[in-house]
């Protein structure tokens, strides 16, 4: 190990040191501090009783299973549209211009609108026709809401993406006799999606907590779970606990895009 090695590797640990007294004082005075509160009795009733912890966790975790799953099928379907509006918005023929307008028009609109007033926009809206089962569900109606927001918001992901890649990469392509479409396919989409990464692992979190607002149109997932707990126990710690299952699955989820964007860093520095 050379000199500069062992005094980056002694920074380091020393960089963890400090860092963890930090962080351990101040849980010290946290600790300290809040159970002097003049509420704190009636807020740790309310909100960490651990007996309605332990009793309600197993079924929040069953219910977390639907978020889980309407998240599953979501994301394929927010990728493929979002893929399809980048595409449409970065067409360069004058006689596709009506792609790239409608493309534009896309994400104006979806980004425009709140997502929860999408959601109740579509999950009532739509199940009003009277169309007849399964077309009235409220699982498949909340998809269809979360898909057309987190596409709009993915696909200019998907073009910032698209249009960072430098315009020498076209040129040699189509030197070598690509087509347009082939130098897309073969040249373009895999520089782009592979530098857009982790900015896309960030809309991936926010979908996961997102599939909560599908609660609000009836399904009966973990935040719709935790709700019905309150109203029958007259108590939020359900809450605490949906809290912690979201926890379970994001903290993980936000240090790998961490992890992501400083192997990024690395890379390009």
């Amino acid at each position: 190990m050379t000199p500069r090695q062992r005094y980056e590797q002694s920074e380091r640990r020393r960089s963890v040191i400090v860092a963890a007294v930090s962080l351990a004082a101040v849980g010290a005075v946290l600790a300290w501090l809040v159970p002097m509160a003049p509420g704190w009795e009636a807020v740790k009733r309310s909100f960490f009783n651990w007996p309605i912890l332990v009793k309600t966790f197993p079924t929040l975790l069953k219910a977390f299973m639907l978020d889980v799953m309407i998240f599953a099928w979501s994301l394929p379907l927010i990728i493929v549209l979002a893929l399809v509006i980048a595409l449409c918005r970065n067409v360069r023929s004058a006689a596709l211009f009506p792609l790239r307008v409608f493309g534009a028009f896309y994400t104006d609109i979806f980004r425009g609108v709140p997502t929860i007033l999408l959601v109740y926009l579509i999950g009532f809206g739509i199940p009003g026709l009277g169309l007849p089962r399964p077309w009235n569900s409220p699982y498949l109606w909340g998809t269809v809401a979360l898909v057309l927001t987190y596409s709009a918001y993915v696909a200019e992901v998907l073009r910032s993406g698209i249009e960072s890649v430098h315009a020498s990469q076209r040129s040699a392509a189509h030197s070598l006799g690509l087509s347009e479409a082939d130098t897309m396919r073969y040249v373009v989409l895999p520089q782009a999606i592979r530098r857009q990464i982790p900015a896309m692992m960030n809309f991936v979190i926010a979908l996961q907590k997102d599939v909560a607002l599908l609660s609000f149109i009836g399904p009966v997932e973990l935040l719709r779970q935790a709700n019905v707990y309150k109203s029958l126990m007259a108590n939020f710690t359900p809450y605490v606990g949906a809290a912690i299952i979201f926890l379970c699955v994001t903290i993980p989820a936000t240090r790998y895009t961490d992890h992501l964007l400083a192997k990024q860093r690395a890379q390009r520095s």
